[in-house]
């Protein structure tokens, strides 16, 4: 699944180029928009299903910089959703090269906050994203 952003100046640092934390705030915008894309909106999964997904772990290695005004895209990937669990890859690219490579654990949580098991209607639609490879 893919996520297409430019990159603006309130994304950069003092030298034009994205701050490293941004790019949380670009695979966040990702993640939500597959969501989207399978029929899973935020909303809907917390008035439908009563639960949500939270982040449980990223991890992410810079490349090399996106810059000003650069077109990026957004790569999303996924593993198989493992009871609670779904780790998801995303890769920041411009023009076809990797400029991040992140790896997110998700769980998913009901009321409360508490681990529940990720909803089947909801493991299937996930399942339509493209697979995660172990390239991260």
């Amino acid at each position: 699944m893919e996520f297409r952003l430019r990159v603006y100046y309130e994304d950069t640092d003092a030298g034009g180029i994205v701050y490293y934390a941004n790019y949380l705030k670009f695979i966040e915008r990702a993640r939500t928009e597959a969501l989207l894309a399978l029929g899973l909106s935020q909303t809907a999964l917390r008035e439908e299903h009563g639960v949500l997904f939270v982040v449980r772990e990223v991890s992410a290695r810079f490349l090399a910089p996106a810059r000003l005004e650069d077109q990026l895209v957004v790569t999303t990937r996924a593993g198989p959703v493992e009871g609670v669990r779904i780790t998801m890859a995303q890769d920041v690219l411009r023009a076809g090269v990797a400029l991040a490579k992140c790896r997110v654990g998700l769980a998913c949580v009901g009321p409360g906050g508490r681990p529940v098991r990720v909803p089947a209607a909801v493991a299937a639609a996930l399942g339509s994203l493209p697979p995660l490879d172990d390239d991260v």
